[in-house]
C-alpha cells in the first residue's frame, strides 16, 4: 500500500539532492513492486498542475525504486523543465504503488477510476510497435469514456494516423490498479518537525525551510 512514509522519502530525497546532501532513511518497508512517482504544483490555490510524471511497470525494490523517481520524475521528465528548489514550497507529491496486473479481453475490458491501463499495438502501416500507459486517476480526473481515454492513449504512445475501430482492435490492453498516497509540501515540513525533533529541512544552505507566500 502506498503511504504517507513513501512521500515523505521522495520529499527528503528532492530536498537532499538540492543540499547535496545524503538521504535520511525511509520509515517503510522495502518490497517489490511497480511504482510511479507524479509531482504537481499548485499556485494560488488553484488547481494542481502536472509538473512531472515517471515510474516504472517493471517491479522494483520500492526504496531504491521511490529515490530514482523522485529525482527521474522532477528533474528528466522531457515534457517540462527541471523542477527548481523555489518551487518546492507549492509541490504536491503522490506515490503509487501498482498492483493486480490483468489481461484484458479486449480494450474496453476496464473500469474507468478503478483501473490504470497499459496499451500495446503495431501500426497498421509502418508496423511500426506502440505502447503507453495511463494511472488509474488519469481517465477519471479527465472525465473520459473509455474510448476516449484508449484514444488519448493512442495519442501518448505517439501514433499520428487516423484512429478508427480497426486500430483500436489491434490493441492489447493489461491492466491494473494501484494505491497512490499524496502529500502536499506543507504536510511534509509538518511531518519533519513533528518526527524529528522540531527542525524543519533548510534549503541551499540556507537556516530557513522554504516556505510558501500568498
Amino acid at each position: 500500500m502506498a503511504n504517507r512514509e513513501m512521500a515523505v522519502y521522495c520529499f527528503d530525497t528532492l530536498v537532499s539532492h538540492y543540499n547535496n546532501d545524503e538521504t535520511p532513511p525511509p520509515a517503510f518497508d522495502d518490497a517489490n513492486h511497480p511504482l510511479f512517482v507524479t509531482w504537481k504544483k499548485i499556485v494560488n490555490g488553484g488547481e494542481p498542475r502536472l509538473r512531472g510524471c515517471i515510474g516504472t511497470l517493471e517491479a522494483r525494490r520500492l526504496i531504491n525504486g521511490f529515490k530514482d523517481y523522485a529525482l527521474t520524475s522532477a528533474l528528466r521528465d522531457r515534457r517540462f523543465p527541471p523542477i527548481q528548489s523555489k518551487e518546492l514550497p507549492f509541490l504536491q507529491c503522490t506515490v503509487s504503488v501498482l498492483t493486480d496486473y490483468e489481461t484484458a479481453d479486449d480494450y474496453l475490458d476496464w473500469e474507468v477510476g478503478k483501473h490504470g491501463i497499459i496499451i500495446e499495438f503495431t501500426e497498421p502501416v509502418t508496423n511500426t510497435k506502440r505502447s503507453a500507459t495511463y494511472l488509474p486517476e488519469v481517465p477519471a480526473h479527465e472525465g473520459w469514456t473509455k474510448i476516449e481515454a484508449i484514444d488519448s492513449l493512442v495519442r501518448k504512445a505517439g501514433y499520428n494516423g487516423e484512429i478508427t475501430e480497426s486500430v483500436r482492435r489491434r490493441i492489447r490492453l493489461t491492466r491494473y490498479q494501484s494505491t497512490l498516497f499524496s502529500m502536499h509540501y506543507s504536510e511534509y515540513l509538518s511531518y519533519v518537525k513533528a518526527t524529528r525533533g522540531g527542525v524543519a529541512p533548510a534549503i541551499n544552505g540556507t537556516s530557513k525551510p522554504a516556505m510558501a507566500f500568498s
